[in-house]
């Protein structure tokens, strides 16, 4: 294992080739962790205020823009090789959306950035009262394979703008672009303050043992609880954005081939490995019919007749996750697609009918291209099977009438919302992205990432003078005093009277 190196990019344990022995990481000599020595170079950076001008965090950021510009073809190229993702696909999704953040930053960093003044109550008129947006410190961004550009900068980019100094590590499972990540970001950046940590699970586990200010994750719930557990440990603040299993509410009234579209194509991108995917449609089983063929046509129109061969459809990125998926194809019955190549990691995209709830595939998030139908009897009943499960990351209601979808909406609870479209919530930097429950904690995109990796921290400057208002509240006390504190100080309630 190799010591996190002064380029600003640390490695996980490897054999060496050609030298017969492997590789060691000189553990810290005061702390016995291989990344202490790291974390405690990113808080010296960080203690000397290096990252707070705005100018330098511009400079960063600009820095971020132009590894997008320069490497797009490399990465085009990198997630097409780990997980077969179209070209189409890993440009919009993992080079446009960060491109949108980057420029939301850069075009409102100022104004985010300025002391934002409060309301002041009499006896703190002639003072200075605001909130100040303070960097944590050295938080630690940990990402996915599933989107492994998207979801490692777009966080990067809200830490770089709230001036903090950053631990960056990208997936290991997504071999291909860990590697550009590790290799060609830490040249973009100012290596005292970010670094590139490529590690698997143990090494993880003993980055973990750091005291970070602030960690940000994106993952499974199961591994959210491991990075909560390491995270109380030091009282670190911590972002998860995990998933789980999206409902897709589809009522009677309804252009049915719209939503065929809409629907495929949120879950049938990127292979269907997206954690904002629909996982299951609920509709009468009238609707199940008639979407049946339409999804059927959707599927032949997007990807032709044999979509193995099409260049619009990406592959499952490893042998476990698609034995997983493989198993769980026994639930319901198979009425479009259902084929699979283990030595492609292919599985074609596939439709399930009369799934029931007790079926294994609606016991966990698919993550896959696979779509279940679980037939109910109306609107209501939708949304009694919405309540009575884990409250998802996004909630999706199709229908002609407004009313429908925004009784889903109101009567429902998840992390975002989108009525009749799937995934192009997150395609707005204007609205926060995250979960609630089991499917995360906290949220990010545009403003709201600054937000996340800022302390906003209350301020009062006094003026030193007018001693004499200051002596109403000292020592000693009177009943007179006290109504002069009370007048100059009481919040009342708007419309309320004082009979005098």
């Amino acid at each position: 294992m190799q010591q996190p190196s002064e380029s600003g990019a640390g490695k996980a344990p490897e054999d060496e080739d050609g030298g017969g022995r492997k590789g060691s990481v000189d553990e810290d000599a005061t702390s016995g962790n291989p990344y202490a020595g790291l974390v405690r170079r990113l808080r010296a950076a960080w203690l000397s205020g290096k990252t707070r001008p705005m100018e330098y965090r511009v400079a960063q950021l600009e820095a971020l823009g132009r590894f997008l510009d320069e490497k797009k073809q490399e990465i085009l190229e990198a997630t097409g090789s780990d997980m077969g993702k179209p070209s189409f696909e890993a440009e919009f999704s993992e080079i446009l959306l960060c491109k949108n953040e980057l420029h939301e930053t850069l075009n409102n960093l100022s104004r985010w950035m300025k002391d934002e003044h409060v309301y002041k109550n009499l006896a703190t008129r002639w003072d200075s009262a605001f909130i100040r947006k303070d960097p944590f410190g050295v938080v630690l961004i940990i990402a996915p394979w599933n989107y492994p550009v998207n979801l490692l900068l777009g966080p990067l980019i809200g830490a770089i703008a709230a001036g903090n100094c950053v631990v960056i590590k990208p997936s290991d499972m997504t071999k291909n672009t860990e590697r550009l990540v590790a290799e060609a970001l830490p040249s973009y950046l100012d290596k005292d303050c970010f670094a590139v940590v490529t590690a698997g699970a143990q090494e993880t586990t003993r980055l973990l043992e750091n005291k970070f200010d602030y960690i940000f994750f994106t993952g499974s719930p199961s591994v959210g609880r491991i990075i909560m557990t390491a995270a109380a440990k030091h009282l670190t603040p911590v972002t998860l954005e995990l998933g789980g299993k999206n409902p897709c509410y589809v009522s009677d009234t309804c252009d049915v081939q719209n939503v065929a579209r809409r629907v495929a194509w949120g879950r049938f991108f990127n292979a269907g490995q997206t954690c904002i995917a629909p996982d299951y449609v609920l509709c009468s089983l009238e609707m199940q019919e008639k979407l049946l063929l339409a999804l059927s046509k959707t599927i032949v129109d997007f990807y032709g007749s044999n979509p193995r061969e099409s260049p619009d459809f990406g592959r499952i990125v490893g042998e476990k996750q698609f034995q997983r998926l493989q198993e769980l194809l026994c639930s319901g019955q198979v009425v479009i697609g259902g084929e699979t190549d283990e030595a492609e990691r292919y599985i074609a995209p596939t439709v399930l009918a009369d799934v029931h709830p007790s079926d294994p595939i609606m016991q966990e998030e698919i993550f896959g291209p696979i779509l279940s139908i679980v037939p109910v009897a109306n609107m209501d009943e939708a949304i009694d099977f919405i309540n009575s499960r884990e409250r998802p990351l996004v909630v999706y209601a199709f229908s002609s009438d407004n009313k429908v979808v925004n009784q889903v909406l109101e009567r429902t609870s998840s992390g975002g919302f989108c009525g009749n479209d799937t995934l192009m919530h997150v395609t707005l930097t204007s609205l926060p992205f995250g979960g609630v429950g089991s499917s995360g904690l906290g949220m990010y995109h545009g403003k709201f990432t600054f937000n996340t990796f800022s302390h906003h921290r209350g301020c009062l400057h006094r003026y030193m003078g007018r001693e004499t208002i200051n002596a109403l509240r000292y020592p000693p006390y009177s009943q007179q005093k006290l109504a002069m504190v009370r007048a100059a100080a009481e919040v009342k309630r708007k419309g309320a009277c004082t009979l005098l």
